[in-house]
Order: C-alpha cells, then sequence, then structure tokens
C-alpha cells in the first residue's frame, strides 16, 4: 500500500474514533465489522473523500475479488447463459469476473493460465481443451465446467443423461436409425453425449462429425444426412440444429412427418431456441453460478462438496419429433 494511502488511511482511523486496522477491515471486510464501527468509518471516509482503491484492498487481504473465466469461443451460443450465471455469482459475492477466450488451444490455456496467476483469486475454465495433468499440476483454485478430471473440482451438465431420455423417446416413437450431428473436435462432451443417445436409443446411431457447433456446419450436413436414410436426427447443439432446420426448410423436407429433428439444448433466454421443439431444456446459468460458488469456496479454503457436481437437465417433448413414416 502506498505511503499516501496508509497516511489517508490513518486519517480515516483517527476521524471514527477507531485504529487503522479496524478502519481497513471496515472497507474491505466489512462483515467483520460490526454495524455502528463500519458506519462511522464509512462516514469518515465520505467526508474526507477516501477512496480504498482495490490495488491497495489486495495488499491489504490478499485477496484480488477477480476470478478469471477462460472459454474456448464466444461464437458457441451453449457458452453465454454460463457466463451469464457466472457473472451474476462472481457480482452478488462482491467479486469481479474476466472473461478471457482461449480459442480452443491448449497451449493459449496454459499461457493464459501462467499469465493471470497471479492477478486473481482463482480460475474457472469451461469445455477446456488442455490434457488432465495441466489441471492436476495447478497450485491456485481452479473449477472445470461441462469437463472432468480426476482430483479436479468440477460442474458437468448432465446432457448425455437427458441424451439417453432423448433417445427412448425415439425408440418408443418407433426410430429405427437415428443420425447423431456431433460436437467440435476435441470436445470432452461429444463422446459422452453421443454414448448416452445410444443408452437410451438401444438402435443404431449414425454419426456424424465432428462438426463445428455452427449454423453453418448444420445446414451444410443435411445432404449427406438425407441420404444416410436415417428417420430422426440429433444436434450436438442449437447453433447445428437451426442450420438443420433452415436447410431442410429450404429442400422442402417435412419436420417432423418426413424427418424428426430434436437438439441436446434449447439455449434457454437467447431468443434462439424452436419453441416447439423436442430439445434438452438446459439450466447453464446454474452451472455457472455453481462453479463460482466452489472455487470461492476454494479461494476461502474450504474444500468443495461435493467436488463434482452434476447439474441435471429436463427433456421438453415438443413438434419436431413423430412416429416415422
Amino acid at each position: 500500500m502506498r505511503e499516501d494511502s496508509m497516511a489517508r488511511l490513518a486519517d480515516v482511523a483517527r476521524k471514527a474514533g477507531v485504529s487503522v486496522a479496524t478502519a481497513s477491515r471496515a472497507l474491505v471486510r466489512p462483515e467483520m465489522v460490526a454495524e455502528r464501527t463500519r458506519q462511522r468509518v464509512r462516514d469518515a471516509a465520505i467526508e474526507l473523500g477516501f477512496r480504498y482503491h482495490p490495488s491497495a484492498q489486495a495488499l491489504a487481504t490478499g485477496r484480488s475479488r477477480l476470478l478469471a473465466l477462460l472459454v474456448p469461443d464466444l461464437t458457441n451460443p451453449f457458452y453465454a447463459p454460463i457466463i451469464a450465471g457466472a457473472q451474476r455469482a462472481a457480482e452478488e459475492s462482491g467479486n469481479d469476473l474476466l472473461v478471457v477466450v482461449t480459442d480452443e488451444s491448449p497451449e493459449r490455456e496454459r499461457q493464459l493460465i501462467d499469465r493471470l496467476r497471479d492477478r486473481v483469486d482463482g480460475f474457472l475454465a469451461i469445455a477446456p481443451r488442455g490434457a488432465g495433468s495441466l489441471f492436476t499440476s495447478l497450485d491456485v483454485p481452479l473449477v472445470l465446467v461441462d469437463r472432468r478430471v480426476r482430483g479436479v473440482p468440477s460442474v458437468v451438465v448432465d446432457t448425455p443423461g437427458g441424451l439417453a431420455e432423448l433417445g427412448a423417446h425415439l425408440a418408443e416413437l418407433g426410430h429405427r436409425r437415428v443420425a447423431y450431428l456431433g460436437g467440435p473436435r476435441g470436445s470432452w462432451a461429444d463422446p459422452r453425449r453421443l454414448e448416452g443417445l445410444q443408452r437410451g436409443l438401444a438402435h443404431e446411431v449414425v454419426a456424424f462429425g465432428p462438426l463445428p457447433p455452427t449454423f453453418e456446419a448444420g445446414s451444410d450436413i443435411v445432404d449427406e444426412l438425407l441420404a444416410s436414410e436415417c428417420t430422426a436426427a440429433v444436434a450436438y447443439n442449437s447453433a447445428l440444429f437451426l442450420g438443420l432446420l433452415y436447410r431442410l426448410a429450404q429442400l422442402g423436407v417435412q419436420v417432423p412427418e418426413a424427418l424428426s429433428v430434436c437438439c441436446a439444448d434449447n439455449l434457454a433466454g437467447l431468443g434462439l431456441a424452436v419453441p416447439e421443439a423436442t430439445a434438452l431444456h438446459v439450466p447453464a446459468e446454474d452451472a455457472g453460478s455453481s462453479a463460482v460458488e466452489m472455487v470461492l469456496g476454494a479461494v476461502e479454503g474450504r474444500s468443495p462438496e461435493p467436488r463434482h457436481r452434476s447439474v441435471p437437465v429436463q427433456l421438453v417433448i415438443g413438434k419436431t419429433t413423430a412416429i416415422p413414416h
């Protein structure tokens, strides 16, 4: 803390009739100070025009009140509600969130962690691509989102379980050959979603991919999909799903009469979902807020319990699936 800052804090303490340490706690950790004392210190600080700077706060407490969130890219709409949930939880707990994009590069993940580790209190990483050893070797608080590594706390959305339910729904309708439009290369969640669908369907699944989780990829795969003679298709995410619907409409393929289509997420709250689609309702914001809660617990020295949290999803049956003709 700079000498002039210390002197000004001493002025605040003197005017409030408390010690410098008490004045510091009242401004930095107000929950540790009685309300009357806290108010006296605040009034004195306002009267003297004193503002406690974050850099001084970090030096006094060892906390920056800043969390770093690593995200593979900002084009995948699945990540937006996770970020929103994390942002809300961080702000509610008096922290700020720094969002950094890794460009799906394990090397960049490592570089960003090394660069920021002395500036932030902890890390959250959404669907990171790096080897598990990168995360198990860190000595900073870290929580993974939608990726599980042994020994590292994590929050995982149970889309595989939801896709097992979706597969059972398609099987009950009579579908025996179902297409799966997969996710991006290197995705930890993608093979688990495919396995969940196969487990629930108990019939043939034709996998396409890996595919970029984009509208264009969903549109471009349609001709190959129709040639496969599948009677239903399940998209890895809503961007793929929307591209699929768009191209089917261009070709005059009726949904669900000619082809049943469904999706592994419904992008709740983003305004991109098809309201009547058969899809999984994914409470992604809950995943983001839960991850912040876990990493703050680690920052404060509390071991998260449980170390791995699963966020349940809900199958919503809409009008895009029907009995095959």
